[in-house]
Formats: structure tokens, sequence, C-alpha cells
């Protein structure tokens, strides 16, 4: 079994807890996902079953788009509202002053990756340091924000305000640390409240289906997640040879390219050869339908 679930990912689940649901589903253990999200998260989540997980990595370098839901004047050990409070300080804010600082956010800049992350330092995940409550110095990566603006008004409740904006990111960039630092950029602390991704590169909330409800007819096939590469039909001859991963002439002039079959199956990804612009060489197999 070969193919991609779009999933809307439900709230209180890990994304971890996503893919084992659907290793039930399928029965199979070949099953990836394309970009984790926290528990409080909810959207768009990929998952990848059986040789469509050797395309996770090229799913996953896809911008995203988000919603979320900012509390301002609190702050946690997470970054969001599950994490442990720190601190809370009363605060005052206009909306104006917030869409200038959003404004301010868009283009490229360092981000602080949050100390509750998967991400490794030395071996060994950050979150395990802040667990154990361990000192570590945490990795700053290069973002970028293209799009960023208020979609709601801002409201005070219990002397917090709140508000929630829409954006659009590249990979990597950690949204919880975005609103740690729109947060200190208007003059105060404050965390994520609910968080909602709404597409993931050309995959749209809409295309997805609820984990409860999901079936194995909502399987998409790999040939047609891969729209968007240039796509040849091989006939006998040049599948063999695709399916053996010979080094081929670029007769098509592309820098990559999907071999399929004649019924579409996807045989491999083939780019540009890095040793010979004039040649194509094996970027991924997939092998096609046995």
């Amino acid at each position: 079994m070969d193919g991609i679930f779009f999933i809307d990912k439900p709230k209180g689940v890990t994304s971890r807890d996503v893919v084992n649901t659907i290793i039930r589903k399928t029965e199979t253990r070949k099953v990836g996902h394309t970009g984790t999200l926290d528990p409080l998260a909810t959207g768009v989540l990929i998952v990848c079953v059986g040789k469509a997980t050797k395309l996770v990595d090229i799913l996953t370098s896809q911008e995203k788009e988000y919603e979320a839901e900012v509390c301002l004047g609190i702050e946690t050990d997470t970054l969001d509202s599950e994490g442990t409070i720190l601190k809370e300080e009363d605060a005052t804010i206009t909306e104006e002053r917030i869409d200038a600082v959003l404004k301010s956010m868009i283009g490229t800049y360092l981000q602080e990756v949050p100390k509750y992350s998967a991400v490794k330092v030395n071996g060994k995940k950050l979150y395990e340091y802040a667990r154990n409550q361990e000192e570590v110095k945490l990795p700053v990566r290069e973002v970028s924000i293209f799009s960023l603006e208020r979609i709601s008004s801002l409201q005070k409740k219990d002397s917090k305000y709140y508000f929630s904006f829409r954006t659009r990111v590249s990979k990597g960039t950690y949204i919880r640390s975005l609103i740690r630092d729109i947060s200190y950029q208007l003059g105060t602390i404050g965390i994520m409240n609910n968080l909602r991704r709404i597409q993931q590169g050309k995959f749209t909330i809409d295309m997805c289906k609820d984990l409860d409800s999901i079936h194995l007819s909502d399987l998409h096939p790999i040939s047609e997640v891969l729209t968007d590469i240039y796509r040849v039909i091989a006939d006998d001859v040049l599948k063999k040879e695709v399916l053996n991963g010979k080094i081929l002439d670029n007769r098509y002039n592309r820098q990559e390219i999907l071999f399929v079959d004649e019924e579409q199956e996807a045989l491999a990804i083939y780019r540009t050869y890095e040793k010979d612009n004039s040649k194509i060489k094996p970027y991924i197999m997939i092998g096609g339908k046995k």
C-alpha cells in the first residue's frame, strides 16, 4: 500500500499518535509524516505510506500557512498555553501597534528555537535538556516570514489581551517563537494560545479528512500528489532504464522529471546530473507497482 493521506490533525494528540493510527488502519509500519504539529495544534498533516515515505523530505520542504491565537501578558516555559507559567504582567496594547509590529516582522530574521522542541543539540533533543533542567545554548535559525496579518479584533479577558493572526512562513519556522518575538516587539510577553495549520505547500485544509473518519479510499496515489513536477510517460524500454537507475540524456531540458508508467504509477524522480548538465540521474527511486 503506497500513497499519501491528507489529515486534519485534531487537538490533544501528537503527530506520532496520528502515524500510529494510520499504521493500525493500513496494517503497515512504513508510515511517516511531513512536519510535526504540537499536541495543541490542529490542521494539515501529510502522512506518507509505503513507498511514499521516500517523499517525506521534498514534501516537508514546502512553505506553510498558519492561523494562530496570541495571549499577551503571560510567559510560559513552552511558549504556549500548556506550559508552566513563568511570569505575568499587565500590558497596554493597541490594534494599531500590533499591526505595525506584524508588518515589521515580514522578511528574514534569526529565530531562536524553543527549548521544548525536538531539535537536537549534541545528539540530544532540546526537550530532554528542558525536562532534566539542564542548561543548553538554544540554536538560532534563519527563517522567512512571507506574510503576517491580524485577522481578529483585540480582546481583553481576565487582564490578558488576545488576538489572532494568519502567517505564511518558511520550513523550520516555529510559530511559538514567532509569537514570543512579536510580543517582545510589543514591549511585553506573550504565548501561543491556539494554532491551526491551514496549508502546507499546495495542500490546503479543505483537502484534509478528520482522523476519525479517514478511510483507505482516502489514500492519494503518489503520482496524483506530484502534479507540480514535469511528467514523462515511460515506454517499456525507458521504464526498464529508469527502474535500473540509469543516468539518462536530458532531452527534456528540465531540472526535475517524474517518470511514470503507462498506468501513471510513479517510477522515479530524476534531477540534473551535477557532473554533466546534459544528463539526468535518479533523485528518488519509487519503483512503480509490483
